[in-house]
């Protein structure tokens, strides 16, 4: 019998890391699926990840502990010191939610990850158009990447490497929702509020985003909303 080919996908939760998860899955991939809690301002990101994972019935979910990332902070995500912007983002400027080396953590842990299950991918739903200007969502730090993977992996060494994919990095939100739409992906399982309440707050960077992808794309976006619950009354 042939062997199904396996990938790694780096499941946060969001809407981005949903649709890759979906794709890998339409591809054909058999999928482990790699969560990380790294301290995070709250527990929805994991628990939407957990909710994916069963709803597609993964062969594995994984959740990484890296606690780390908080106790260092530096970031608004993992530091309750510091508040997530809700006015926008400057142009040119790397804002405040930027977690300092994430993406390359998680790419080194789900390199790992990756030998160990013998997968022939990893995914990850980065993304160099509609996103906050993070320096590790960028082509460049992909490709770059995937060479050290290739020096720094048994994989690679013995001419046996993962290819590290990333196949909405070119898409702009509203076709990533039109592509995931399409792949019957429960948006509603998602969550991308900074903030992480019961109600997205609609007001933060992802959730402007999330909003404007699902409104380019003259879809309505399942999770409620802080604000249209406002307008509502």
């Amino acid at each position: 019998m042939e062997r199904q080919a396996r990938a790694v996908v780096v499941l946060s939760g969001g809407l981005d890391s949903a649709t890759c998860l979906a794709i890998a899955i339409q591809r054909g991939f058999r999928v482990f699926a790699l969560t990380f809690d790294y301290g995070q301002r709250h527990r929805r990101e994991v628990d939407s990840a957990r909710e994916l994972a069963r709803h597609y019935g993964v062969e594995e979910h994984r959740i990484a502990p890296l606690d780390f990332l908080r106790q260092i902070g530096g970031s608004a995500l993992t530091d309750g010191r510091l508040d997530v912007p809700t006015t926008g983002v400057a142009p040119d400027t790397i804002p405040v939610t930027y977690v300092p080396g994430r993406n390359l953590i998680f790419l080194s842990i789900a390199s790992a990850y990756a030998e160990v299950v013998g997968a022939e991918a990893i995914y990850i739903g980065v993304n160099a158009l509609d996103y906050s200007g993070y320096p590790d969502c960028r082509p460049e730090f992909i490709a770059s990447f995937t060479q050290t993977a290739l020096l720094a992996t048994k994989s690679g060494v013995e001419g046996a490497p993962f290819a590290v994919l990333a196949p909405l990095q070119h898409l702009g939100k509203r076709e990533i929702v039109q592509l995931g739409s399409e792949l019957g992906v429960p948006y509603e399982l998602t969550t991308s509020c900074y903030q992480g309440g019961d109600l997205a707050c609609g007001v933060c960077d992802s959730c402007r985003l999330r909003l404007e992808g699902f409104a380019a794309a003259g879809l309505a976006d399942p999770l409620p909303y802080v604000l249209a619950q406002s307008t509502d009354r």
